[in-house]
């Protein structure tokens, strides 16, 4: 029928990795999902994901984790140094890795695979995302289509969209991110050093010596290339060895924002909320929103009126507290004055001598507790 309208649950704006996992999770969950995206994506991007414990149990759910190529890099003890403190906070849990380093395009690329097994993915949209509305009719590649929602997946491009409404939090922050191979092996260790210009995370990535890793170095000011090696160097040469960095290192802004309350769309991923990088959980707190949205589907209604105030009550309280943590954080290390350092240092001393902070503070980085829920 010429003006046939087709009904669906859902439609997902936004087919990069919050996104399709998303739709992954709803099909699981028997829903009609449409996936657009304004690019034909063939998502290139060599970062990696410090994919937390709780992640890795969603992936797998979803048959993704077991199908990776490259085999993930276990994340077994997480090392936290200072320029104030002395003696380094040491996180280690006997049961099972904190997490683990995985390349972004090997989950994206799983995904992907399975959203066109189900021809729900339309690329190459060149639609306005105020025409996407609930209920409304949407005429998309040839074919008209209502949702009962609209999930809003386009990243961090939320805010440069009046349209949606975010609180930013102007850091004027860059992050630089790029690999080194190494002598010595990384014994599935973490680091993250905090020094007088910003924090340098080192994490191991998927290599069968154990010789490879990725750094993340964050800072108001750029520093160019040789200061940034000289940096790492100075850290990490006695625990990794002798240094070859990769050619590529690239730069991002940093801008962390927390998307308003919506009637209209459901915002996940960095969509919803963006967090300076020292915490190492964005993409782990972008799966809690699309675990979030799937416990409110057990519960209520789709036509449930309040059914979007539910889920940004929900996640209100984890992307807030994110934010504020590593907002905080950041100013403590960034503002050197004998309050600051002594609260840096009561910290460190609660972490090493508390058992019940400690543990909790474990589990929360492995996403094992839930705020509220």
């Amino acid at each position: 029928m010429k003006n046939k309208i087709h009904k669906y649950d859902f439609l997902i704006v936004g087919a990069g990795l919050i996104g399709t996992i998303a739709a992954l999770a709803l099909i699981k969950k028997k829903f009609k999902v449409l996936v657009i995206d304004k690019n034909n994506r063939t998502f290139e991007d060599n970062r990696t994901l410090a994919v937390n414990a709780n992640s890795v149990d969603f992936l797998k759910s979803l048959g993704i984790w077991n199908d990776l190529r490259s085999k993930p890099q276990p994340i077994d003890k997480i090392v936290i140094k200072d320029y104030i403190n002395k003696n380094p906070l040491i996180f280690e849990n006997v049961n099972e890795p904190m997490g683990n380093v995985i390349f972004n395009k090997e989950i994206y690329k799983r995904a992907v695979l399975k959203l066109k097994k189900f021809k729900i993915l339309i690329t190459n949209s060149d639609l306005k995302t105020s025409e996407f509305l609930p209920h409304k009719k949407i005429y998309i590649n040839q074919n008209y289509y209502t949702f009962k929602k609209v999930i809003m997946s386009i990243g961090k491009n939320i805010i440069l969209n009046k349209r949606h409404s975010s609180i930013i939090f102007n850091s004027g922050h860059y992050s630089q991110v790029g690999f080194i191979q190494h002598t010595k092996n990384h014994n599935n260790t973490a680091y993250e050093f905090f020094t007088d210009e910003g924090p340098l995370a080192i994490l191991p990535v998927p290599a069968d010596n154990r010789k490879r890793s990725t750094f993340i170095y964050s800072s108001k000011d750029l520093i160019d290339k040789s200061q940034l090696k000289k940096l790492i160097y100075k850290k990490i040469e006695k625990s990794h060895g002798k240094l070859i960095f990769d050619q590529s290192i690239l730069k991002f802004p940093i801008t962390p924002h927390l998307t308003k309350d919506d009637k209209n769309y459901i915002y996940v991923g960095d969509s919803l909320k963006s967090i300076h990088p020292v915490a190492g959980q964005g993409w782990n707190l972008g799966i809690k929103d699309v675990q979030t949205l799937c416990r409110l589907i057990d519960q209520f209604s789709l036509e449930e009126k309040n059914f979007n105030s539910y889920y940004y009550s929900r996640r209100f309280l984890e992307s807030t507290l994110y934010l504020g943590f590593t907002s905080i954080l950041n100013h403590l290390y960034e503002n050197k004055n004998s309050s600051n350092i002594k609260i840096v240092k009561l910290g460190f001393k609660v972490l090493n001598n508390i058992k019940v902070v400690r543990d909790l503070f474990i589990r929360q980085a492995m996403g094992r507790t839930n705020l509220i829920d």
